[in-house]
């Protein structure tokens, strides 16, 4: 405990002790004098408030607000609080062009720009406010890289904008660019641009179950959210609540020493893939979990991600394979109700430790399950018996891939590969109709190092949505958007400029995808294979177009996507927790 009877902080376990305890940090506390804190404020714990606030794009818009409403908790609960900013590169305007190759990358310099803030001033605790994809499992990693107390706060869904009598998301725009290149008579240059003004109509992430909600979902799962604070949209200044009460919750940790490894153990990492996988989550699911779970020292791949969605039902009908919005979901009861259905049926945890200081089985003790909701289904009655992911296996990708099947039909496909290096010469031919329906699309040289950055393919996979074309498949090395819908398979590794099979596919190879099975593979002759590597190799190493700067620095030294995508040993190699400097 560092709180006395009296109330008074007993700082010295406590890393502020650093800059603000004895005669020798004079100078230190000088600093914090001209900013207008006092001697009980500076004999307070200090508590980082981080947020990745910017105008970017409306992920992000309502952050401070809600930065400002935790650090009005901390203050509250008595403990001083200290506001910081990072960055978000926000993947809706990053998307379709050089700027995604920053998406993932931002991941790990939002992680390292909280860890570097936090160390360099000695803060206790962390809060941490995110908004838009990336920036949720980065100021998680982050959290669990310091090991400082830490609350996270989601800044909230959009609100959906209405469009011909119907709900419509960002996802529908980019869906009818594709209609709009294929010359469909229902979406015309005019149409187009109604759309486009009222799709997104105000702050907050994208509304349906794509990266940034599938996170926040997976925030409160794993114990390091409080329950029910991702329901309410951005746009709601009650969202301000769960700020302040997240400020106050981080106060208590502090005072119980509950810090983010003892709550995201690995049973907290299996209770929030069953979350991704029960509603139909964002494929990158299966990349951010292995990357937070490496900075706490736990292995947790891309196999074991997969093994938990075979074994979870799809129960969330939400967008893009569903019916509903966040909103919606907020509104039927959000996490909490999800994860009381599942519990009683047996597909979770209970026993995890969470922010509030109470289990999970604690915490859902009250909650009572609504019949009158359409949006989240009783375990009883899923959607589809398995979760709404499928991890894949075979001679195409030896470390495997991923694919979203929620709301999918076409679970099977066997046809000839239709090659290209790069995202680019796929969108040209997917804009001009230049594929045979029953192709295979490959599009590699995209992966974390090879591309580098690992960019995500919402362009050309909404524009085939768009073009109505079911018989197709899409895989590639890089990422698809939790927008993403129709057979499309992501994240196959190993990836081809680190030598996987991928590389070696050429234009009419066979290659079967099997959803219901697990199964990619290419049909081709391992001693053709064998020939085809032994050419490659004698060919001089492939470029990418950076040499220098942040996405050179990333290519050097990222590891593979089936474990995460991470740039550094992890918790296993570390020598030092900063918690305990």
């Amino acid at each position: 405990m560092h709180r006395r009877p009296d109330g008074s902080w007993d700082k010295t376990r406590l890393p502020s002790r650093h800059v603000t305890e004895g005669p020798s940090r004079a100078p230190h506390r000088s600093y914090y004098y001209a900013m207008g804190l006092g001697s009980r404020e500076i004999a307070q714990p200090f508590v980082g408030v981080a947020s990745c606030w910017n105008e970017a794009a409306p992920c992000n818009t309502a952050l401070m607000r809600q930065a400002h409403a935790a650090s009005e908790g901390v203050k509250a609960a008595g403990a001083t609080p200290r506001e910081f900013c990072t960055i978000t590169v926000t993947d809706g305007i990053a998307m379709g062009h050089e700027g995604m190759r920053s998406s993932l990358v931002s991941r790990e310099v939002i992680a390292d720009s909280v860890e570097l803030t936090v160390r360099g001033h000695a803060y206790d605790a962390l809060v941490g406010v995110a908004g838009c994809d990336k920036s949720l499992p980065g100021m998680m990693m982050a959290m669990l890289r310091l090991n400082v107390p830490s609350v996270f706060i989601y800044g909230g869904s959009i609100l959906p904008g209405r469009f011909e009598g119907r709900d419509v998301t960002v996802l529908d725009v980019f869906e009818a660019v594709g209609a709009h290149a294929a010359g469909r008579n229902d979406m015309d240059d005019a149409k187009l641009a109604a759309l486009e003004r009222v799709a997104c109509p105000g702050d907050g992430a994208c509304g349906g179950q794509f990266t940034a909600n599938t996170m926040a979902c997976v925030s409160e799962a794993i114990g390091l959210a409080l329950p029910l604070s991702s329901a309410l949209p951005a746009a709601y200044v009650d969202r301000d609540q769960y700020a302040r009460a997240s400020g106050e919750a981080v106060v208590r940790l502090i005072e119980r020493n509950i810090r983010p490894r003892d709550i995201c153990t690995r049973q907290a990492f299996e209770n929030a893939a069953v979350v991704v996988a029960a509603t139909g989550g964002s494929t990158n699911g299966g990349l951010h979990l292995p990357a937070m779970a490496h900075e706490a020292g736990i292995e947790f791949t891309l196999r074991d991600f997969a093994e938990i969605c075979a074994r979870t039902p799809y129960i969330a009908d939400l967008k893009p394979g569903g019916r509903f919005v966040a909103r919606d979901m907020g509104e039927a009861g959000g996490v909490p109700m999800l994860l009381k259905t599942l519990l009683e049926g047996g597909f979770l945890h209970g026993d995890c430790m969470t922010v509030t200081g109470k289990t999970i089985a604690e915490n859902l003790a009250d909650v009572i399950w609504r019949d009158d909701q359409e949006v989240i289904r009783p375990v009883s009655s899923p959607l589809s018996p398995t979760g709404g992911l499928v991890g894949l296996w075979g001679s195409l990708a030896p470390d495997g891939a991923i694919v979203k099947v929620a709301g999918l039909k076409h679970t099977r496909h066997r046809g000839p590969a239709r090659v290209f290096d790069g995202e680019e010469a796929c969108f040209a031919a997917v804009a001009a109709r230049d594929y045979k329906e029953g192709d295979v699309l490959v599009i590699r040289y995209e992966g974390p190092r090879g591309g580098p950055g690992m960019r995500e393919m919402l362009s050309t996979t909404a524009a085939l949505y768009g073009q109505e074309v079911e018989n197709i498949a899409l895989i590639t090395d890089g990422r698809f958007s939790g927008a993403t819908r129709g057979l499309c398979v992501g994240h196959v590794g190993p990836e081809a400029a680190t030598g996987g099979p991928i590389g070696l596919v050429r234009d009419g190879d066979i290659i079967a995808i099997d959803a219901d099975a697990g199964t990619i593979e290419l049909e081709v002759d391992p001693i053709e294979l064998e020939h085809r590597a032994h050419e490659l190799a004698k060919e001089p190493p492939r470029q990418t177009a950076y040499g220098s700067g942040a996405l050179w620095k990333f290519a050097q030294g990222v590891g593979p996507a089936h474990l995460g995508a991470v740039t550094h040993p992890g918790a296993a190699a570390e020598r030092h927790v900063y918690a305990d400097i």
